[in-house]
């Protein structure tokens, strides 16, 4: 064995407290300076149009980067800076070199139009049953009917898959871990949500109890890759305005995350009341989830807000497809087969790339400086 020198072992020894720290959550300084050098961050939650559900955009025989080309330089032109894209565990557990090379070449696709991505690792909304292989038509008239929940149902109430979601957050985690590409992890989407109106049948009773042991296990699994970027899992519902408030899921997002993330579908009133309530944690603020015209959240309502606020805006929904969540929730009890809704409930364009709102598009360029760019090169 070779000996270590005097000199090197007292680097080594030094290193070790700031790689301890690194490998912990961040201190509130650390993502403070970490937003600091970021541009104001605004973006959609992404899914291509000829994708029903993270599966189909990202399985070899699905997977389109013309399709997400196309769509990323529509983005481009808005000013988007950032998507927000959802993984999927099954596809780790399929082919993880192969799903690698795609991550890889979608990153190099948003490289191109300017845009560093947020991943999500897990989602617990909509079908708690997902299954590899061709994915199902959509359901007409209804709201992101092949949406697939990762873990599924089966996996979560089996902690002997757990060994295998650990080297799915692991083994994807430090593939990009320094990879200036990707802005931030997001370890799970909603993870206590019971999909009450649509698969709530089917859910496990003890759902909450689940995603409350596993959510810690995978913010620790996502560390030990040492990542680069931030951690986050979004609060999604409830009263935040003081910690004796908070439901027992928030308190561990909001304890685990580097930067403070939330979803909010309401009005402007409500959004800026979210962030006012989130303030008091002294850490980025961004919101993931936002814009749902029927609810009365719009890109008029709340964009202006974010940006006021410099906290990032990331809405739901970017092309009109086969998710279908240009229409509204209630479309699961009523859906929309022989008519189309008042108004789009989700979406900025149609598939041929025309906005839905005209005045939607123009603020968000206006708003992301984008505008004033155009006109200054022509």
């Amino acid at each position: 064995m070779q000996k270590i020198s005097a000199s090197i072992l007292c680097l080594l020894l030094l290193s070790l407290p700031a790689l301890a720290q690194q490998q912990g959550r961040w201190t509130e300084q650390q993502a403070r300076d970490w937003y600091a050098r970021q541009p104001w961050l605004v973006g959609s939650n992404y899914n291509p149009a000829n994708a029903i559900n993270q599966l189909e955009m990202w399985q070899a025989d699905s997977f389109d980067p013309v399709q997400i080309d196309k769509e990323l330089g529509w983005a481009e032109d808005l000013g988007m800076n950032t998507m927000r894209v959802f993984l999927h565990d099954l596809l780790w557990q399929q082919d993880p070199n192969g799903f690698k090379k795609r991550i890889d070449l979608f990153l190099d696709i948003c490289k191109k139009h300017k845009i560093r991505p947020m991943l999500v690792l897990f989602d617990s909304v909509w079908d708690p049953n997902p299954q590899l292989g061709k994915q199902r038509a959509p359901k007409p008239g209804v709201h992101n009917s092949g949406w697939m929940q990762g873990p599924g149902a089966r996996a979560l109430q089996d902690e002997k898959q757990y060994s295998r979601l650990e080297s799915y957050v692991k083994g994807v985690i430090a593939a990009f871990a320094k990879d200036r590409r990707v802005l931030a992890w997001d370890m799970w989407n909603e993870p206590d949500n019971m999909n009450g109106s649509s698969y709530g049948k089917l859910e496990p009773a003890n759902k909450s109890a689940l995603v409350e042991v596993l959510l810690p296990r995978v913010f620790e699994w996502a560390r030990s890759a040492n990542p680069s970027q931030p951690l986050t899992a979004g609060i999604w519902r409830g009263d935040w305005s003081s910690d004796d408030n908070l439901m027992s899921i928030d308190k561990i997002m909001l304890s685990n995350s580097d930067i403070i993330s939330f979803h909010n579908y309401d009005d402007p009133a409500k959004f800026e009341q979210s962030i006012r309530w989130l303030h008091r944690y002294n850490r980025p603020i961004l919101c993931t989830e936002y814009m749902a015209r029927g609810n009365k959240s719009t890109f008029e309502g709340s964009l202006p807000i974010a940006k006021k606020y410099n906290v990032a805006a990331i809405n739901w929904g970017f092309v009109q497809g086969r998710t279908q969540t240009h229409l509204p929730w209630d479309s699961w009890q009523h859906p929309y087969t022989d008519r189309e809704p008042a108004v789009w409930f989700h979406e900025i364009f149609r598939q041929d790339g025309s906005p839905y709102r005209t005045e939607e598009v123009q603020l968000i360029r206006r708003l992301t400086g984008k505008a004033a760019t155009v006109r200054m090169t022509r």
